[in-house]
């Protein structure tokens, strides 16, 4: 699905011309000295690659890295940095967009991952370490760097690099691509969400009988896949939600149960009675047959002449009279046995329907109390005056807010839930700006890699007064707080933007905003597949993504 050429392979070295008169020996030592000659100018040049590619990568190495929760690809710089929550771990040189193909700036996350990728539209080229951001085929991997933007859309990575953070990143991950470098900072405000005591179903939620890995995978749960850093301090919040999905989980397990005994028992019932309406197919087959000779033998009676034709025809009449009967007794006893059976297969088959509606929807209700466990993300729009609501890629439910003075601009702001603070009560928050391309520069993707100062250079902090004056603007309905507040955990994000919701936003993403006024030739040249359902238009001029076609949100929480 993405669309990034891989480096070319090093051209192999060719044997150096031989004289016709040389001996099959020196032939075969001459071959095999070329071949040792190609494999190590091959060695060395990967060694060589390797040894340019570490240079270029940088490390923190005062620290032990964390859980990454945010890449910034700089497409000015021709860089990207990673970011755990006490700051800078990691930061590479990449290959973005060329012109025409440029890489949007905005904000994505990783939706997919695979370590051996090929491209299904630029000659299957190798796409190793592939790490998704929109299903239209944008992603980050390793691949050649030319020093300026190459790429046919995607974030090429240099190739260690590539390796090393694969398996350190998460599904869910945000992805922030700028113009120009920008670096998040940390920030406090009133609006931004806290966890709080979950309302509903504490006082009923048993604690959960196991709580390790295996537990939370046989939950479904995201906690060994979703984006959040580990916490030294098990908040509540979190031992409430765990306690609620494992009461649904067991309820999941018990309703199965049933529903299996139940088809079971509707299998043998089926069974049964199909035999026993097998019993009186034959006996009314036979009932038939008794009355059409009964029928032979009235007609034989009446064109009986002598008084022995008759004699015959009476006592054939008796005997067709007598298996009549005895054909109606069998059928009726047949009937009498076969229609409380079939009664009762028909009353095992819908109990077995409806235990499996009820496995269907404890399964449904065990996924949706698990799925909660994963980080929330809260999207806020300027231009549609509403918040909307996605947790482990699925909505969840929206809301209108209030934004003051709405026709002027607010921005494109993200903010990142990064570690609980006071014992689990609270959330450590840090703010990012989306910055813009300076007025006058020819597009930043476009541009060619002129300077090593700006590869260098140090990203501007974010300005936290702007920031806030986003946040002052807003006013949220206290419901809509209130179900936030009781699932925001680490690596749960708030988006505050002028944009409305990308259409590359679907089934299986988290939010993704393109930023209006920048080149987007990377995604405006790609035909984006559909196949869920939901209208991320612009202006939401049809039916909310939110809500599905029978009125319901997917989530119910």
């Amino acid at each position: 699905m993405t669309f990034t050429r891989a480096p070319s392979a090093p051209r192999s070295k060719v044997l150096p011309m031989i004289p016709r008169r040389l001996s099959t020996r020196m032939l075969v030592r001459l071959s095999a000295a070329a071949v040792a000659a190609m494999l190590a100018g091959t060695a060395t040049d990967a060694a060589a690659r390797s040894s340019r590619e570490a240079k270029r990568d940088e490390t923190v190495p005062s620290r032990p890295a964390g859980t990454p929760l945010m890449a910034v690809v700089a497409l000015s710089e021709q860089r990207v940095t990673i970011y755990d929550a006490d700051g800078r771990i990691l930061r590479a040189p990449v290959s973005t967009g060329q012109r025409g193909y440029e890489t949007p700036a905005g904000l994505y996350s990783i939706i997919q991952k695979n370590r051996e990728h090929y491209s299904n539209l630029y000659d299957d080229a190798a796409m190793p370490f592939m790490q998704r951001i929109t299903w239209s085929g944008i992603a980050l991997h390793a691949g050649a760097l030319p020093g300026h933007p190459a790429s046919h859309g995607c974030v090429r990575l240099p190739y260690t690099f590539a390796e090393r953070i694969f398996d350190m990143t998460k599904m869910g991950m945000r992805v922030v691509v700028m113009p120009r470098d920008g670096a998040p900072v940390g920030i406090t405000h009133p609006a931004l969400f806290k966890p709080q005591p979950i309302a509903a179903e504490v006082a009923t939620a048993p604690r959960p009988a196991i709580a390790d890995e295996a537990q939370k995978m046989r939950l479904g749960g995201a906690a060994p896949n979703a984006n959040v850093p580990p916490s030294t301090v098990p908040p509540k919040q979190l031992q409430t939600l765990r306690s609620i999905a494992a009461a649904k989980a067991a309820e999941a397990e018990a309703a199965g149960k049933t529903a299996d005994a139940a088809r079971l028992a509707a299998s043998k019932a089926t069974k049964e009675a199909a035999r026993l309406v097998k019993s009186q197919r034959l006996a009314e087959a036979a009932k038939r047959r008794a009355d059409a000779q009964l029928k032979d033998a009235e007609a034989a009676l009446e064109t009986a002449d002598t008084p022995a034709e008759k004699e015959r025809a009476e006592q054939a009449k008796a005997k067709a009279s007598a298996k009549v009967a005895e054909a109606q007794s069998q059928l009726d006893a047949a009937t009498a046995e076969a229609q409380p059976l079939a009664d009762a297969a028909e009353r095992a088959r819908e109990e077995a329907k409806t235990a499996e509606a009820a496995r269907a929807a404890a399964a449904s209700a065990a996924k949706e109390a698990a799925a909660r466990m994963a980080p929330v993300s809260v999207f806020i729009s300027r231009e549609t005056q509403k918040l909307y609501v996605r947790q482990a890629f699925q909505p969840v439910f929206e809301s209108p807010v209030t934004i003051r003075d709405p026709d002027r601009p607010i921005g494109t702001h993200l903010y990142t839930a990064l570690e609980y603070t006071s014992g689990g009560d609270d959330v450590r928050w840090s703010a990012l700006t989306m910055t813009k391309g300076q007025d006058g520069d020819e597009p930043s993707q476009s541009r060619r890699y002129r300077s090593a100062s700006r590869q260098s250079s140090e990203p501007a902090m974010t300005d936290v007064a702007g920031a806030k004056g986003a946040l002052d603007r807003i006013t949220i309905p206290q419901d809509a707080i209130d179900r936030i507040s009781e699932v925001v955990s680490p690596g749960s994000s708030v988006i505050v933007s002028d944009e409305p919701i990308s259409r590359e936003t679907g089934k299986g993403t988290d939010f993704i905003v393109v930023m209006s006024g920048e080149p987007q030739g990377g995604i405006k040249i790609r035909r984006r597949p559909q196949p869920w359902g939901g209208d991320y238009e612009r202006g939401y001029s049809r039916r909310s993504p939110y809500w599905g076609g029978g009125g319901s949100p997917f989530f119910r929480w």
